[in-house]
């Protein structure tokens, strides 16, 4: 689906403001309710809009430590990373898994309520013998930026 301008207007409002109203949506995009409702749907059915979500603050909640992981696999075959990628989508304390080139597999960021709740789901991981050959830890110290909002029109070319 080739994206203009007013598509990349209304995925950046979106993104800023997922709760913003069709009139104000219109408003910055510089279409009209009903075109502009027309295409944020099609946008939603071409699945380029994948979900509303709020961002949480979570440590506003709750005392929470963030760690980030390098992973290495001992084996490389397909099933072997099925079978880690599975076990990495049942665990709601894995955040994000991205699958990586270079010298590890895997980069996971884990969010648990301290250290020791890490260290309890490492072991577990362990223990189900995923063929984890090794791992490192890093423990997030300060947030720098943590930006939910995509840069889509910077990454469009102008062609688009």
């Amino acid at each position: 689906m080739k994206l203009d301008a007013f598509d990349l207007r209304i995925l950046d409002a979106i993104q800023r403001d997922g709760r913003i109203t069709k009139l104000a949506l219109a408003e910055k995009t510089g279409l009209s309710p009903t075109p502009c409702w027309m295409r944020l749907r099609k946008l939603e059915k071409a699945g380029i809009i994948s979900g509303y979500h709020a961002h949480v603050a979570l440590r506003r909640v709750a005392p929470v430590a963030s760690v980030m992981v390098e992973l290495t696999l001992a084996n490389h075959r397909q099933a072997d990373f099925d079978r880690f990628e599975r076990a990495v989508r049942e665990i709601p304390e894995i955040v994000c898994c991205w699958s990586v080139g270079g010298g590890v597999d895997y980069i996971l960021k884990i969010v648990a309520a301290d250290i020791d709740a890490y260290q309890r789901l490492i072991d577990a991981l362990l223990d189900r013998e995923l063929g984890i050959a090794r791992y490192f830890t890093y423990i997030v110290t300060k947030t720098v930026k943590e930006e939910p909002v995509l840069p889509v029109s910077l990454l469009v070319s102008d062609e688009a």
